[in-house]
């Protein structure tokens, strides 16, 4: 019962934070691996657990709005607008986070800080998709066996590749709002009659 608690503990802290926690996915094989858990209740404590650190990580991005530049919070406000604009745009976004293979950690901390985003039904994508790709993890993970499972947690920090996609990720969250989206603000062109 332990285990199960430190599980949930643990991937809700990873979740929680913007950027630099290790995926998921290694935290949940290093369970499996292990100790003797259910894979069944890992995989539903995993992505519930992680579900509720994405949703905190995305309201106090929404409440830290206050502390950052102006001009980039109206701009990812007028991104949200945008994205929400349409049932195409919408859907898209919610496959984004559905099947992203890249860190969610950046898309909520984005969703949080467009307000006109409504958060509900990207977790909700968000949890389905993790049921799926942590299904296959612990899966996986009962049929491989490694003489050290600290490895994998190791690598997932100290790989050049993934802190790299870290910083480009945190990158983009910035870029975005640094893009003027509003039509509003758009010089208008005057129509030469």
């Amino acid at each position: 019962m332990t285990e199960y608690v430190l599980v949930m503990a643990l991937v809700f802290l990873a979740n929680a934070v913007p950027a630099f926690a290790p995926p998921t996915w290694t935290l949940l094989v290093w369970f499996e691996l292990s100790y003797s858990l259910s894979g069944i209740a890992l995989v539903l404590l995993g992505v519930l657990a992680a579900t509720a650190g994405r949703a905190l990580l995305a309201y106090y991005m929404r409440h830290l709005t206050r502390w950052m530049p102006r001009r980039y919070v109206e701009n990812m406000h007028s991104a949200g607008s945008y994205l929400m604009q349409t049932r195409g745009r919408l859907a898209a976004t919610l496959a984004l986070f559905f099947v992203s293979p890249l860190s969610s950690a950046q898309l909520f901390a984005a969703a949080g800080i467009m307000k006109s985003v409504r958060l509900r039904p990207l977790l909700l994508a968000f949890a389905l998709g993790r049921t799926i790709t942590y299904s296959s993890y612990v899966a996986g993970a009962r049929l491989v066996k490694r003489s050290s499972v600290g490895d994998i947690l190791l690598e997932s920090l100290r790989s050049p590749w993934a802190i790299a996609i870290q910083v480009f990720m945190v990158l983009i969250v910035v870029a975005l709002g640094m893009r003027r989206w509003s039509h509003d603000e758009q010089p208008r062109r005057q129509e030469s009659g």
